[in-house]
């Protein structure tokens, strides 16, 4: 069996660490020459910052590199990463921005910027196999196969169009698919409120789209309810032929309600 670290050894590590989170402000371990720690510093710092700068590309032209390295190294010093899969870095510095008390001052939009980048990764990455499924198969009557590479998202600003040349000034409500087409490249698609909410019910459990189309025309209180459905049928069609949706799914039973 391997003896458990020293008590010195652990006070070793942790002063090390520190130090490399924040070495302005924490003093280098005793024993560790300053230039080899020097070479550490820089090292991980960079790394980490590498990750970052490929997601947010956006994100980074419009602070601007003072200001985006400043906020690389608050991430860096402040935030407590728990994953050892570099992959997943972009993510946490999108949760980064979204929940942690940043005292600098960032745009209000920003977050949601970073989020809405770092989805396009997110979905390039999603590991989920396709469900068995009839591509030319019924939506309204059997339940509907929906991509597995996809995420349905709402925003409170308008962050497909945010760029160095428009920051917005006044929130917009915006509605996005992204999802992995059948080539296997990461798709945007601009939708609305309905059609985000058709995807959620879709998304939740084995539902037809009749079924789906039912549901919000209950809670609209649509006062025809079956004018909307063939608008919602012309809408699973093009989500079809978009590659949202696959088809209708083989071997699975609807929810009661839709029998």
């Amino acid at each position: 069996m391997n003896a458990a670290p020293s008590p010195d050894f652990q006070d070793f590590q942790r002063a090390f660490a520190a130090h490399l989170r924040d070495p302005q402000h924490t003093p280098r371990p005793p024993g560790v020459p300053a230039r080899r720690m020097a070479v550490y510093n820089e090292l991980l710092f960079n790394n980490i910052c590498g990750f970052v700068d490929r997601c947010f590309p956006v994100s980074r032209a419009i602070l601007g590199e003072k200001r985006w390295r400043r906020l690389c190294r608050t991430f860096y010093r402040d935030w407590p990463l728990h994953t050892p899969w570099f992959r997943e870095i972009p993510r946490e510095f999108a949760r980064y921005l979204a929940e942690a008390d940043i005292r600098q001052p960032l745009p209000a939009w920003l977050p949601e910027l970073a989020h809405y980048e770092w989805a396009e990764l997110a979905v390039d990455v999603i590991d989920a196999p396709k469900p068995a499924h009839d591509p030319a198969g019924d939506l309204l009557r059997n339940p509907v196969a929906l991509n597995p590479a996809l995420l349905n998202l709402a925003y409170t600003w308008p962050v497909h169009r945010i760029s160095p040349d428009y920051r917005p000034r006044k929130p917009q409500p915006t509605y996005l698919a992204v999802y992995r087409d059948a080539n296997d490249d990461v798709q945007f698609s601009q939708i609305n409120a309905v059609t985000s909410r058709l995807l959620a019910l879709l998304a939740a459990a084995p539902t037809t789209g009749k079924t789906a189309i039912h549901q919000i025309a209950a809670e609209l209180q649509h006062p025809a309810p079956e004018q909307l459905l063939a608008h919602g049928a012309a809408l699973l069609d093009n989500l079809r032929r978009q590659g949202i949706v696959l088809g209708s799914l083989i071997g699975q039973q609807p929810a009661t309600s839709d029998r």
